[in-house]
């Protein structure tokens, strides 16, 4: 047998070894074999090797491959030969099928491979903690040796003796000869030092009060037997023992010095923290995004305690959630998408309400959540993409909006809304852009908008911001090429529809990007799919989905132009036809599905109606919707009502009311040559006799639903359709009563027949009368709270969520009255118009006390609703009934003769009404100006006894007989026969853009060739300023100022003379009218009258009206009110005013008491003393000009002496007037008793509190005040008692002083003289 070498062999004894194997021919023990492809199947073994591949050396029992010490990128596994693997199977979607917790995600940690390792586990002990072994003790216990040990292990035994013999580096440094190098001895003593340092680290970590007892927040931990025997001698009593998951052995390398620092995420959690003080914690969400309380205890396997921060408690902060949307593994990132969806979801829907501080959205978007979900978009993962989708689709599209946009579709023009955008945009060349058409304004685009990035455009306006990040395309593509599942494809078309309700300027970027719309109708609505079945989908491609209709509704509500190019480039008649040509039912779709396609298409073709287009469909598809007619009765009877049938019988009915309307369409006349004139000018391809037939069909649907009035719950379910029935009965009957060919006496006897019939019995009080009294309930205007924006609104993202929701008893709620009483008074006023004998009967209507008692609160003071996205809504929904129900009063009071309580209350209403209309309601309030605001009938006060009671109340108030002819009560009369004329000039002084106007007309006026968009504009504001009956004096003022050559405009006297008129009736008789003018700011437009030119203001017309117009504001009921230093609307600032008031007053009164009133009046005590400092400083000249009489100051002489002045700069101006003379009596009584009677409080004033120069200045005062050659007016001003305005000085004098003030003087003089004798 051949010998093996042994230790110790030369290299000769190697080779003669070798000789020997060879010579003996001996089959050797390995076998050189070619590594084969681990893909090739089983290794040939038989196959010639190459000698350029490499030779593996294979030993018997071995394994070809090392185990795996670290982690290795995964491998895919060879496959069986018998068992192929799917052709289309996802190895991720094979892993996550076989995940079975969420915490399989967020525990995903790759680890080294352990498993040859032994595992020696802790002997079981009774105590909590075992006790901590040293290696001296274990070597104490234990023997030398035990059993047989290798080599290896034998050296490393040695070699630890040798190391305890070695002695301490100390002792070294101390037995080191001195002359050895020094930097020997300075390296060992810096390395012991470092070792020093370590130990009392690792000491410290194990005392009370270290980073472990900080982080658990708790006591100390101590043993629970306190007679147990301590083994550390070394530790201190009460120092926690945090013991090892496994007991260290000496075999084990590196363990000889435990880190327990590193091993702190081995325990268990520390106990969770109380918290009972009051201070703010950091908010923690669960991953279905609810808000965690911060003491709530949950179980570690929900996956909610995989964070470092406070990670007692269960939940993830945003910051977080944030980190984990960074994570390279997908399932992170698509769940922390997820949970940020959840959490704004909830935080939209109100759910944390005052819980947290501060607003989510707002911190979200601070941090950059828009564009992080923009960068998740451009994910290559599925999953994550879903997850942005729908955290953007939960980020813009508010729960709620869509809902309550399409239950009002079938309003009274309920399909017009707002555009959801900011109303804080620059407001640049207002009177330029309102004239420019909408097409042309949309497509402009400032350079500096073009040129801002992304982030700023966000931060003002977020869709804006979207919107220059290419984020159409991006959709588009995700659309048409990753076919993503249905709740994306839906979450995709939703995040598209927000987007085309921001503006007309997004809904074309919608419709003009590339393929996009090309792709939603070609795989959302196809006009032949497969049948589905009820249960989930599992894809909505070449799925006709109702969603994708809506988009298509939305985009042609944004401009009939939009509405053409979907009609004619997108091939949509062939599928309008093929979607409502088979009944819901029949559609091989689910059937919620089923109803809301159809209640879409119903829309999309009423729109399209809406601007006089697709009237060619009504012809293929009549059979078609006279079926749908004729089953409304028994969808009607169905009980409970199905609120999707009940949309689309209501939508259907909105469909028919537009055809009828295109049917009394007529060609309008122009000659404009533009294409959009020729395109209105196109004849309607619908006739009356094609839509004459549908009136007995529809009306029986409105008897049918009117006798479910009593019971509440079935006609709050069925409220859409009687509503949609009223609508088209109006549009009926003015389209037939606009057919020249027809008898005007059929259809004024059907009118007579519906009105007797049906119309009137409903004025009987039992019927109606529960739905009038609900009207200030569910009013937006008498409860402003309901409109306050909610907490998470974003100005930059506009929604229509508000506080509180909407209640059922809510004007957006399912018992509002007001959609179908707007409606009722809509065909009330189109009968009134046409049959004039139906008016009175019709017009009792108004009589229903709970609309009176509602108009009550309309114009009772109040406080308006903040204008928000929803309250304007609301209100413009709010202002139609009043609107309507005026315009029929209005009817009325030119046919008979209306009570006079009423009518006061009638035109209350308008003049509130006017002041509070919204854009695109230019129409309205040019017809409120036209014929309700200044109709006589409407002033019963004219005939009742209104301007003698005017003239008798100014002699009780203002104590004095005045002429009748020329007090207020004549002024009265003569504006009363005057208001034809001031009419016709606040016609010219408030009008509107004509731009607006027009297109305001042709909506309400229902011209269908002419209307542009049913979108409406921004509401910034309201139309008219809450001053605008003082526009025309405001306009002659700026008109004044902007002439160069100062000539005033034409027609001024004229002009002012009816606009004064006009405000003293409102102030006379409609004080509530300006009651949101404070006096300030009338005193303020009076003064422009006398700033116009220099002889406006001596017009006697003028002067007897703003005579009569001050002495109202000074009534001692207006007076307190009157405050001029608070911000007054439309005024930058009074001083500035009333110095250039007093400098034109100085230039051109020549003393006129009007003006010099005027004048005076602002320099009361309790105004600012920078008034009086004007006048006495800067126009002395001014006071020889202001010779009021005392007994015509429209105030009490008491208001400016009283309290005493305690301005010095100001005392000291009076009394050098009065020194000097500028100052007198016969030429300015007011301000001589004025100044007279500060000079004298203050020289004899003796408060101690006073400063020494305010003292010094009051004794040279008086000194100089004893000294004074003037006898009168040294003896007014030490003798001054009271102002009296009946004495032709305005005040009383001592005639002897009182024994203080006469010591006081006598304590001065005898100073002065002694001071002047020790002088000589």
């Amino acid at each position: 047998m051949l010998s093996r070498p042994k230790p110790g062999e030369s290299e000769v004894d190697l080779l003669r070894f070798q000789s020997q194997f060879l010579a003996a021919g001996a089959a050797p023990a390995v076998q050189l074999v070619k590594k084969g492809s681990r893909r090739g199947g089983d290794t040939n073994l038989d196959h010639p090797l190459l000698q350029d591949h490499r030779d593996v050396v294979t030993l018997d029992n071995l394994p070809d491959l090392p185990p795996a010490l670290v982690p290795a990128p995964p491998k895919r596994a060879r496959p069986s030969p018998g068992r192929p693997p799917p052709e289309h199977e996802d190895p991720e979607e094979r892993l996550n099928r076989h995940d079975q917790h969420i915490t399989a995600v967020l525990t995903k940690i790759v680890e080294r491979d352990t498993s040859s390792v032994a595992v020696n586990l802790p002997v079981p002990s009774g105590v909590a903690f075992p006790p901590v072994f040293h290696r001296s003790q274990e070597r104490q216990g234990k023997s030398a040796t035990s059993g047989k040990r290798s080599i290896f292990a034998q050296e490393i035994a040695a070699k630890r003796v040798s190391e305890a013999r070695v002695p301490p580096v100390r002792e070294v440094v101390s037995t080191l000869d001195p002359l050895e190098d020094p930097n020997l001895v300075a390296f060992l003593r810096s390395h012991s030092h470092v070792h020093e340092q370590a130990g009392e680290k690792a000491t410290e970590e194990q005392r009370p009060g270290g980073p472990s007892v900080e982080f658990t927040g708790e006591e100390p931990i101590v043993p629970t037997s306190p007679s147990e025997p301590r083994q550390e001698d070394e530790l201190e009593p009460e120092a926690p023992a945090l013991a090892p998951p496994v007991t260290p052995h000496k075999e084990w390398l590196h363990m000889d010095t435990v880190e327990l620092e590193k091993l702190q995420w081995t325990q268990d959690l520390p106990p969770l923290r109380r918290q009972q003080t009051q201070e703010r914690m950091q908010a923690r969400f669960s991953l279905q995004g609810e808000l965690l309380a911060p003491d709530v205890d949950l179980p570690t396997h929900l996956g909610l305690h995989h964070h470092g921060e406070e990670a007692e408690r269960a939940g993830y902060s945003l910051q977080e959630l944030f980190h984990l949307t960074r994570s390279q593994v997908s399932q992170q990132r698509a769940l922390a998408l997820h949970v940020l969806a959840q959490v704004i979801s909830r935080a939209q829907a109100g759910e944390f309400g005052d819980r947290l501080v501060g607003s989510v959205l707002r911190l979200l978007l601070d941090a950059g959540f828009l564009f992080l979900l923009r960068f998740s978009l451009d994910d290559r993962v599925d999953a994550v993409i879903a997850a942005a989708v729908r955290a953007l689709q939960a980020l813009l599209v508010a729960p709620g909006d869509e809902e309550l946009l399409d239950s009002s579709f079938s309003w009274y023009h309920g399909a017009l809304t707002f555009p959801l955008m900011p109303s804080q945009e620059d407001r640049e060349d207002d009177e330029d852009e309102d004239e420019e058409a909408p097409a042309e304004k949309a497509k402009r685009k400032s350079p500096e908008e073009g040129n801002r990035p992304p982030s700023d455009l966000a931060r003002h306006d977020i869709i804006k911001g979207l919107l220059a990040t290419n984020l159409l395309p991006r959709l588009r593509y995700v659309l048409e090429v990753t076919c993503p599942a249905p709740s994306v494809v839906l979450d995709i078309l939703a995040v598209l529809i927000r987007l085309a309700r921001h503006s007309l300027e997004s809904a074309t970027r919608v419709l003009e990007c590339p393929r996009l719309i090309e792709t939603v109708v070609r795989e959302f609505l196809p006009t032949s799919w497969s049948p589905m079945g009820v249960g989930p989908v599992l894809s909505l491609h070449k799925v006709p989905c109702a969603t994708a209709m809506k988009l298509l509704r939305v985009l042609a509500s944004a401009g009939r132009n939009i509405a053409a190019r979907l009609l004619s480039s997108f091939d949509l008649r062939s599928r309008l036809c093929r979607f409502i040509a088979e009944a819901p039912q029949e559609m091989a779709l689910p059937p919620e599905e089923a109803e809301m396609l159809s209640t879409e298409a119903f829309r999309l073709w009423a729109v399209a109606a809406s601007y006089g287009q697709g009237s060619d469909l009504y012809r293929e598809l009549y059979p078609v919707l006279m079926r749908a007619l004729q089953a409304v009765p028994e969808e009607l009877s169905t009980q409970p009502p199905q609120p999707l049938s009940v949309q689309r019988i209501a939508s259907l009915l909105t469909l028919l009311t537009q055809l009828t309307l295109a049917a009394s369409s007529t060609v309008p006349e122009s000659s404009s040559d533009s294409a959009e004139a020729s395109l209105s000018a196109t004849p309607s391809l619908i006739t009356w006799t094609q839509v004459s037939g549908l009136q007995p069909l529809v009306e029986p649907f409105l008897r049918q639903t009117l006798k479910l009035l009593p019971r509440s719950e079935n006609w709050h379910a069925l409220g859409p359709v009687p509503t949609a029935c009223l609508l088209f009965l109006d549009a009926y009957y003015q389209a037939w009563s606009q057919q020249p060919s027809l008898c005007p006496g059929d259809w004024l006897q059907d009118m007579e027949r519906l009105s007797e019939g049906l119309l009137l019995p409903l004025l009987h009080p039992p019927t109606l009368g529960g739905l009038w009294d609900s009207l200030g309930c569910c009013s937006p205007l008498c409860n402003p709270q309901s409109c306050v924006p909610a907490p998470e609104a974003l100005p930059s993202l506009v929604s229509l969520g508000c506080t509180g929701g909407r209640p059922s008893l809510s004007l957006a709620g399912s018992a509002s009255p007001f959609p179908f009483l707007t409606a009722l008074l809509s065909l009330f006023n189109t009968l009134a118009r046409i049959h004039k004998g139906l008016c009175g009967q019709l017009a009792a209507i108004l009589a229903a006390p709970g609309l009176q008692n509602y108009f009550l609160q309309c114009v009772a003071p109040m406080a308006a609703p903040q204008l928000t996205p929803f309250s304007a809504w609301a209100l413009r929904h709010e202002y139609h009934l009043q609107y309507l129900a005026l315009t029929l009063a209005q009817r009325a009071a030119t046919v008979q003769p209306v009570l006079a309580v009423n009518a006061a209350l009638h035109h209350s209403m308008v003049l509130a009404l006017l002041s509070r209309l919204l854009p695109g309601s230019e129409y309205l309030a040019h017809e409120l100006l036209l014929s309700c605001v200044f109709r006589l009938e409407f002033l019963p006060e004219r005939a009742s006894g209104g301007p003698e009671a005017a003239d008798f109340s100014d002699r009780l108030s203002l104590g004095s007989g005045r002429d009748s002819a020329c007090g207020r009560g004549a002024l009265l009369v003569q504006a009363c026969q005057d208001l034809p004329s001031i009419r016709s000039c606040y016609l010219t002084h408030c009008s509107l853009a004509r731009a607006s106007l027009l297109a305001s007309q042709a909506l309400y006026r229902r011209e269908l060739r002419q209307i542009p968009a049913l979108l409406l504009p921004v509401p910034k504001e309201p139309l008219l300023p809450t001053d605008w009956p003082f526009l025309p004096l405001i306009h002659l003022y700026h008109q004044a100022s902007d002439t160069p050559s100062g000539l005033p405009p034409a027609d001024t006297v004229g002009t002012a003379m009816r606009a004064l008129q006009w405000v003293l009736v409102l102030e006379s008789w409609r004080p509530q009218a300006l009651w949101a003018v404070p006096p300030a700011a009338r005193l303020a437009r009076l003064m422009c009258v006398f700033l116009v030119d220099s002889e406006l203001f001596r017009e006697t017309p003028i002067q007897r009206l703003v005579a009569a117009l001050l002495a109202r504001l000074c009534q001692p009921k207006v007076l307190p009110d009157l405050k001029l230093d608070c911000p007054l609307p439309g005024l930058t600032s009074f001083p500035d005013l009333y110095a250039n008031f007093l400098e034109h007053f100085e230039a051109v009164s020549f003393g006129d008491h009007l003006f010099g009133a005027l004048v005076l009046l602002p320099l009361q005590r309790r105004f600012s003393v920078t008034l009086r400092l004007a006048l006495f400083g800067e126009h002395v000249g001014a006071l020889r000009a202001l010779g009021l009489p005392l007994t015509q100051l429209p105030v009490s002489l008491e208001y400016y002496t009283e309290p005493p002045e305690d301005n010095l700069a100001l005392l000291q101006l009076y009394f050098r007037v009065l020194v000097t003379g500028a100052l007198c009596a016969r030429w300015c009584p007011v301000l001589y008793a004025v100044a007279v009677a500060h000079v004298n409080s203050f020289i004899f004033s003796q408060d101690p509190k006073s400063s020494d120069e305010v003292k010094a200045a009051r004794r040279s005062m008086l000194q100089k005040t004893w000294m004074l050659t003037n006898e009168g007016l040294r003896q007014h001003l030490l003798h001054y008692k009271l102002p009296n305005p009946a004495l032709p000085e305005g005040f009383e004098l001592y005639l002897q002083l009182p024994s203080l003030r006469q010591q006081y003087l006598q304590r001065l003089t005898s100073g002065m003289l002694q001071n002047g004798e020790s002088e000589t």
